[in-house]
C-alpha cells in the first residue's frame, strides 16, 4: 500500500528555486571557539536552519565527508567557507588537527546529509575533543529516521534506531533476532540495491508486523510504502529494486494468532531449506508453538513428502 508519492508538487517546486537566507551583519550573531555539529538537509535544500546557515558562514572551517556534496549545498546559498575532509577513512592525525584548530577558531562538522553522527563519521571526534575540553555545541535540524517515523504511521512513543543493516545474510539476520523482542518500533537504514534480500530476511523474523519503506524523503520522488514484508517482498520483485536512499520503519511486536493452516504452511516453506530439527526451531521461535509438536508435525510433513 502505498500512503504518499510525491510527484511535482510543492517539494518539486521548492527544489528548483534557488534558496533565499542573506549573510548576517558583522557581529549581530556571536560563535566562540569550538566544534558545531550542524544538520543539513536530507534532500529539499530548504530545510536547514536559519542558524545552521549563520554557523557555516561564521565558521573558519568546515569538515564534511565530501567536499562536492557539501560545496554544492554552501554554494546555494553563497557561503564560502574553507573545506576540510574528515570522513570514515580519516585518521589519528586529521582528528587531531580540527580538535586543535577548534581550541581558537569556529569548526563546523557536517555530514553529506542529515545531522552528524547518525550512521556518519564524528563520534571519535566529538569524543577526543570532549576529552581535551573543546566547547561543542550542536545546531539541530533534517533527521531522516525521524522522517520516517513520522511518515511510516508506525508507532512512535518507543523506537530505537538501529543503523545500516548487515550486508551479509547471517550477519543481518543475527541484528534482527536480536532485536525481535525490543518493545517499541525500529528504524534501519538500508540500499536499494541490498532491499530485496533485507526484506527476505525481515519476512522471516518479523513475519506478521507491518513494515513501512520510506525513500527519498523531502525529494521531489519521495514514498512511503506499506506492508508485511513478505508484501513489500512481492511488489518489488515485479517492480524491481527501487532507487534512493531508503529507511525502513518495523512495527513493534504484537501478540500473534497463528492458525493451524498457517503454521503449517511456515513449516513447510522452513523445511525447504532446513532440516526437521531446525525448521521446528525456526516455526517455534516465529509462533510461539511448542517446538516438540512442531517437530512431531514437520516429521509428519516431510513423510508426506
Amino acid at each position: 500500500m502505498v500512503l504518499y508519492m510525491s510527484g511535482n508538487d510543492t517539494i518539486a517546486k521548492q527544489s528548483k528555486k534557488q534558496p533565499v537566507w542573506s549573510a548576517p551583519e558583522a557581529g549581530s550573531t556571536h560563535f566562540k571557539a569550538g566544534l558545531y555539529l550542524v544538520s543539513t538537509p536530507i534532500g529539499n535544500l530548504r530545510d536547514i536552519t536559519l542558524r545552521a546557515l549563520d554557523g557555516l558562514a561564521a565558521a573558519d572551517i568546515v569538515a564534511c565527508e565530501d567536499t562536492r556534496v557539501s560545496g554544492k549545498l554552501l554554494a546555494a546559498y553563497g557561503i564560502k567557507a574553507k573545506l576540510a575532509v574528515y570522513n570514515d577513512h580519516s585518521d589519528e592525525a586529521q582528528r587531531q588537527k580540527l580538535i586543535e584548530a577548534a581550541k581558537d577558531k569556529v569548526v563546523v562538522l557536517i555530514s553529506d546529509a542529515g545531522t552528524p553522527l547518525i550512521s556518519d563519521p564524528g563520534y571519535k571526534l566529538v569524543r577526543q575533543a570532549q576529552a581535551e575540553g573543546v566547547y561543542i555545541s550542536a545546531l539541530p535540524g533534517a533527521n531522516s529516521p525521524l522522517t520516517a517515523l513520522q511518515l511510516s504511521g508506525l508507532p512512535s512513543d518507543h523506537f530505537s534506531f538501529i543503523g545500516f543493516l548487515p550486508s551479509k545474510k547471517e550477519a543481518r539476520r543475527q541484528i534482527l533476532n536480536g532485536w525481535k523482542n525490543v518493545q517499541g518500533s525500529l528504524v534501519a537504514f538500508e540500499t536499494g540495491a541490498r532491499l530485496l534480500k533485507a526484506l527476505e530476511d525481515i519476512a522471516e523474523v518479523f513475519v506478521e508486523r507491518e513494515i513501512a519503506v520510506t525513500r527519498e524523503l523531502t525529494k521531489m520522488y519521495e514514498e512511503v510504502r506499506k506492508g508485511r514484508a513478505a508484501e513489500l517482498l512481492e511488489h518489488y520483485k515485479n517492480a524491481g529494486s527501487p532507487k534512493g536512499e531508503i529507511v525502513l520503519v518495523i512495527a513493534p511486536p504484537v501478540e500473534a494468532d497463528f492458525s493451524d493452516e498457517h503454521v503449517t504452511t511456515l513449516l513447510k516453506k522452513a523445511l525447504k531449506s532446513e532440516g526437521t530439527k531446525a525448521a521446528a526451531a525456526i516455526v517455534a521461535e516465529q509462533t510461539g508453538r511448542p517446538k516438540k509438536v512442531l517437530y512431531a508435525l514437520a516429521l509428519e510433513l516431510r513423510d508426506d513428502q
